[in-house]
């Protein structure tokens, strides 16, 4: 697989933007390797990808039967005790006002008999991508949208298990979650702001309901939309790294509460956090690499999830939050 750095795929991105050229992208967290193609030159037996409606799939639904029938999965989540020295490290800076929103995520082993190109075929999602011998992600998470001169993102913020008594209305009324929303929104409505005109809240904190293999859950997310420039396609790659990392999965102010994330994580989160995405020539659909499971050299798997932290949180209740994320979404 060929990586690039930063400005290499800032300058395609800028180059097939302008020329109208449909490409599939993948950066990661750090934008320090980047995957950028041209949609006709990608290898489905190297890398699989489904961005609501843009597809390589090569999927055979007998195949998805038989894997579902047969699937084994295990979890194996840290310790709260570990869990609980990394929440501190986070719950300390927002105490002291360092931060007001920090995501902090988890590295959890697991133990299944499925490839990552099993789960690749099982998953129903937004948006899946399978890089052989490295990741599968099935992620529910826009990035931005950008249809014509329209940009739009929709931060996800907010989990709660379905199956609860008035699910709905816990999550809609925990004051935390509340905060935390409130917070990203008006993160990534400042984000999108560096790059397009008249930014505005189109719906704020619907709801959405996911059946995952644990059972179904329910989160929020919030839209806001933009006006870009006309002549953005000659631009593509600069506009969209300004918006990098995506607010989300990294807090408020981002800089400084990416430092809170390197200290307290202590693991290199990869391409997990990361946003991937496609191009048609004209529009740019993309999506936060969430639910995202990673094959290590020796061939052990793992999953990567995590929340949003707030001075409100309580580390029991984040900690189940992060367990309940270990999921593959099947129906």
């Amino acid at each position: 697989m060929k990586y690039n750095n930063r400005h290499q795929t800032i300058m395609r991105m800028n180059e097939w933007g302008g020329k109208h050229v449909p490409f599939v992208f993948f950066i990661n967290y750090q934008q320090s390797k980047c995957f950028i193609e041209k949609a006709e030159n990608i290898n489905n037996q190297e890398i699989l990808y489904e961005f609501e409606g843009a597809s390589n799939n090569m999927i055979d639904e007998t195949e998805k039967t038989y894997i579902l029938k047969n699937m084994m999965w295990k979890a194996f989540p840290e310790s709260f005790d570990k869990y609980l020295a990394s929440f501190k490290i986070v719950k300390s800076n927002l105490l002291k006002g360092n931060s007001y929103l920090t995501n902090l995520t988890c590295v959890t082993p697991l133990m299944t008999n499925l490839s990552l190109r099993d789960l690749y075929v099982i998953s129903k999602a937004k948006y899946k991508l399978y890089v052989k011998g490295a990741f599968v992600v099935f992620s529910p998470e826009i990035f931005v949208r950008i249809n014509r001169n329209v940009i739009s993102s929709y931060p996800m913020k907010g989990t709660i298990d379905a199956t609860l008594p008035k699910a709905e209305q816990l999550l809609m009324d925990n004051e935390k979650e509340v905060a935390e929303h409130a917070t990203i929104t008006d993160l990534i409505r400042n984000d999108l702001s560096m790059v397009a005109e008249h930014v505005e809240v189109i719906k704020y904190r619907y709801v959405d309901r996911l059946e995952t293999n644990h059972g179904p859950i329910l989160q929020t997310s919030t839209k806001i939309r933009g006006i870009l420039p006309t002549d953005f396609h000659a631009h593509l790659g600069e506009l969209f790294f300004r918006l990098l990392p995506a607010g989300s999965i990294t807090g408020a102010p981002k800089a400084k509460t990416m430092q809170i994330i390197e200290n307290a994580e202590g693991y290199d989160r990869g391409f997990y956090t990361g946003v991937m995405g496609y191009y048609d020539g004209y529009n740019l659909d993309s999506a936060v690499m969430v639910r995202f499971v990673e094959q290590q050299p020796d061939g052990k798997i793992h999953y990567k999830s995590g929340g949003g932290i707030t001075f409100q949180s309580e580390a029991r209740s984040e900690y189940d939050e992060m367990k309940q994320k270990i999921y593959v979404p099947i129906c």
